[in-house]
């Protein structure tokens, strides 16, 4: 079973989506032995709380800097076995030293199809753009934001219609789907890094 820390500063709902997976898949081979906020507000907290998850939080203004906040959350995740960081909406830049600690083993997961729309407000930038499709995009973190090897995308067609939230309810919808799929596949072994390509065994 592969002991992972989930990263979260909102809602939680892609923390609950791999709670629910790791509940409901007797195959899903990873384990969140801790939940780590950067906020003491979050609504993951709770959620954690609920699973009988251990939680952390870990303040940026308690540590002053990215490098002393950054490491101070890695100790917080090792200290619990994790092997692997899992950012769900996780609104923090991590210092190189994570990268370092985990190397390909820090996922993300993004609302645009990278390398399209990085950084904040993803939706917003592709209605903005005016295209016609955007997406998800999971993959590992390198010392670049929203720039490490893709391991799965997923498109979601933006509707003349769309609002930012109604686009965004659609692409969460993916999301919740995805994620969970590319955690149980790195549990498993089935990704092969090479470069920027990940490929799955």
């Amino acid at each position: 079973m592969l002991p992972i820390a989930v990263l979260a500063s909102g809602s939680g709902t892609n923390l609950q989506a791999l709670i629910d997976s790791a509940a409901s898949d007797v195959d899903f081979g990873a384990e969140i032995v801790v939940v780590i906020t950067d906020r003491p507000d979050s609504q993951a907290l709770q959620r954690a709380a609920n699973a009988g998850i251990a939680t952390e939080v870990v303040t940026f203004d308690e540590h002053g800097n990215r490098d002393a906040f950054t490491k101070a959350l890695c100790d917080a995740a090792e200290d619990h076995g994790a092997q692997v960081l899992v950012l769900a909406g996780f609104m923090r830049i991590l210092a190189p030293d994570a990268v370092e600690r985990f190397p390909n083993r820090i996922l993300n997961i993004h609302p645009s199809l990278l390398p399209s729309f990085p950084g904040v407000d993803a939706v917003e930038q592709a209605l903005n753009h005016g295209a016609k499709v955007t997406g998800v995009t999971v993959h590992f973190v390198d010392e670049q934001v929203d720039h490490g090897p893709i391991i799965a995308q997923e498109p979601v067609p933006i509707l003349g219609e769309d609002t930012a939230e109604s686009l965004h309810e659609r692409i969460q919808q993916q999301e919740h789907r995805l994620y969970p799929e590319v955690v149980k596949a790195l549990a498993r072994h089935r990704l092969e890094v090479t470069g920027r390509s990940v490929e799955w065994r």
